[in-house]
């Protein structure tokens, strides 16, 4: 074979392999994705801790001393208004109360003895009125008596769910001593503290005579069925934390709830006129948050911006933007200040809708 041909042959190929390569090595210049920030009535969602309180919770203490005879309930048991939980040897009682009922049948007979005797002018008037002393007397005494021997059976005073026994059938009592509690839990007082600036924001709002309604996260992560409404509020800040507490009751109808849980407050909070932006298209430097701005001439700006409330996927910005200012949606690392680029702007409302499913 020729050499000369070969060498030609050689030359030629080199000269594709370098064309095309030169062809790779050109990259094609990126378009990047930019939208708006949009302003619109919504509605924030607050989250505070809260303890819950029975509306009913009370010590049941023994209001006599005695040995306990015996306990008619269990714990953890719902007892109804009146039901018989506890009953206290009520020998002594009984038998004070018969002692009365004997003093009070002895002055009753003295008291109409002296009244027949009165009538006929045999005693003064004033021993008359000595006798119904007496006799008045007798029948506060058999009173007394019977409530004492009333107390040596505790019964529910309304309906509601028994905690743990401080006490065992047997034990000696002691006048006052601690039983058990009692919870009604028919419907709940759920307690939650707000700072200050939120306080003034609720009770200068326009709707603030309104009922406003919240809801209950429980500890398990779940929403309990039914929301529940603000009542009242405190009278006094708490000087240490600066918070002041709120209370909301929720209906419990099926007792799901109960003394001493813990949960998390939702308060919605609307907002008009909010200006929203894609939590997605702000960075963080130095704990401040930025955006990257597209200005007339497609330069990038970098721009502070100042979050006043966080949605799901979303910032209310206070301050730092206006509307129509054009602001990068993606490639936020791939970018630099003063850096000229091509763009597509998105339509901002398409954009809000389509978070859900935005991952980077």
């Amino acid at each position: 074979m020729n050499k000369n041909a070969i060498f030609i042959g050689l030359m030629a190929a080199l000269c594709t392999i370098g064309c095309n390569s030169h062809k790779e090595e050109k990259k094609e210049e990126r378009t990047f994705e930019a939208t708006q920030p949009v302003v619109m009535d919504t509605t924030i969602v607050k989250e505070y801790v809260c303890q819950i309180h029975s509306i009913r919770h009370i010590e049941l203490r023994a209001m006599e001393k005695g040995y306990l005879k015996t306990i008619s309930i269990d714990e953890g048991q719902n007892v109804r208004k009146g039901q018989s939980m506890f009953a206290i040897m009520p020998n002594i009682y009984q038998a004070e109360l018969q002692r009365a009922n004997a003093e009070g049948n002895a002055a009753e007979i003295e008291y109409k003895n002296t009244k027949l005797l009165s009538d006929g002018k045999v005693v003064s008037t004033n021993e008359l009125a000595l006798s119904k002393a007496k006799f008045d007397k007798a029948k506060a005494e058999i009173n007394l008596a019977a409530t004492h021997l009333g107390f040596t059976n505790i019964k529910a005073p309304f309906n509601g769910v028994i905690d743990h026994f401080h006490v065992r059938e047997g034990s000696m009592l002691e006048e006052g001593e601690l039983l058990t509690t009692l919870s009604d839990n028919s419907k709940m007082w759920v307690y939650f503290n707000v700072p200050e600036a939120e306080y003034l924001n609720f009770i200068m709002s326009a709707d603030k005579d309104k009922k406003q309604k919240v809801n209950l996260l429980m500890a398990n992560n779940q929403q309990f069925n039914l929301p529940g409404i603000v009542e009242t509020i405190e009278g006094e800040f708490n000087n240490e934390t600066g918070n002041i507490a709120f209370r909301a009751a929720f209906d419990n109808p099926k007792g799901i709830l109960r003394h001493g849980e813990t949960g998390t407050i939702l308060m919605p909070i609307p907002l008009t006129n909010a200006m929203l932006i894609p939590q997605k298209t702000t960075f963080e430097v130095l704990n401040k948050k930025y955006v990257f701005v597209i200005d007339k001439n497609s330069k990038i700006e970098q721009r502070e911006v100042v979050v006043g409330q966080a949605l799901e996927n979303l910032f209310v910005v206070t301050k730092g933007l206006k509307v129509g200012d054009k602001i990068l949606l993606d490639g936020l690392r791939l970018v630099k200040v003063n850096e000229k680029i091509k763009y597509n702007l998105k339509d901002s409302k398409k954009v809000l809708t389509s978070l859900d499913v935005y991952a980077e």
